[in-house]
């Protein structure tokens, strides 16, 4: 049974949106029609697409539903690009990236190719442990990750290493004498899911849950906040060389942590997600370890 496009692209729209108000105000429309389409659809398809929450959010058939919606979108601004035909709408694509790669070198990455291309980007961060489950369910296209095996349907390449090692500020060390008090110093998380500065406890001989903690999600925040002595952290190369080369932060020793990252996107022949794969290796390579 066919799935025809227009209804499967109010789906998708209505799941970027969060909202059927949203999406019809997007699609130029009446809320009202677009109820209409999506309950056509899942009479046609004899599923439920949707779950009307707030946000508004596809069912696990309803993804692949969106999934495929967003492929031929896709495909259809390649084959117009290809016909040196101009496409009235902006495509959007969807990637999923991870905060600290987000917050250094992802982003200009992004720039290079919005002046190349009509496209607008839905980002979605996460930790990069988690961001290949967001391909998964057919949210993204493309993402940064730490999964070095293809999701499926997917196409994996490796970026190269994320370095961090654990810093603080000198008064924070003398303060919290960290070579043997690191189960009293206050550490920086970036959110329950970060691992990183448990696994360096661990490898210091320190049980992760003594340490108080400040959470602060937002990268660039975080860093801010180790520099500014609010607790110690592991911090990106490059987010810490010149304080560390003033004497403003200081290394508490210990083996850094390597983070291996890699880029998995949709296994399409598509010129401009290849096009995306392309610069965003080229970005990481001037910014991550090989």
């Amino acid at each position: 049974m066919p799935i025809p496009v227009d209804l499967a692209r109010t789906l998708a729209v209505v799941v970027d949106e969060g909202t059927i108000d949203a999406a019809a105000r997007r699609l130029r429309i009446t809320p009202s029609a677009v109820s209409q389409r999506i309950k056509a659809l899942e009479q046609q398809l004899g599923r439920v697409l949707l779950v009307r929450s707030k946000p508004a959010r596809a069912t696990e058939a309803g993804g692949a539903v969106v999934r495929l919606a967003r492929q031929l979108a896709l495909l259809e601004h390649d084959a117009l690009a290809e016909l040196g035909q101009s496409d009235d709408d902006t495509v959007s694509i969807p990637l999923a990236v991870n905060a600290d790669s987000l917050g250094t070198w992802f982003l200009p990455a992004l720039a290079r190719l919005s002046a190349e291309h009509p496209v607008v980007f839905d980002l979605h961060r996460d930790d990069q442990d988690f961001t290949a489950g967001l391909l998964e369910s057919g949210t993204v296209m493309g993402a940064v990750t730490s999964q070095e095996t293809p999701v499926a349907g997917c196409l994996v390449s490796a970026l190269g290493v994320m370095r961090y090692e654990a810093v603080a500020t000198p008064a924070f060390v003398r303060r919290w004498q960290t070579d043997d008090g690191l189960d009293r110093a206050p550490v920086v998380q970036f959110d329950r899911r970060d691992e990183l500065q448990n696994v360096y406890l661990v490898r210091r001989g320190v049980d992760p849950a003594t340490p108080p903690r400040h959470y602060v999600p937002a990268s660039n925040d975080f860093a801010a906040a180790v520099k500014l002595g609010l607790g110690w952290g592991l911090l990106p190369a490059f987010q810490s060389t010149a304080e560390l080369e003033s004497g403003e932060l200081v290394r508490l020793g210990g083996r850094p942590a390597d983070v291996p990252l890699y880029w998995q996107q949709w296994n399409l022949r598509s010129p401009l997600l290849d096009r995306i794969a392309e610069v965003v290796a080229d970005e990481a390579r001037r910014a991550l370890r090989v």
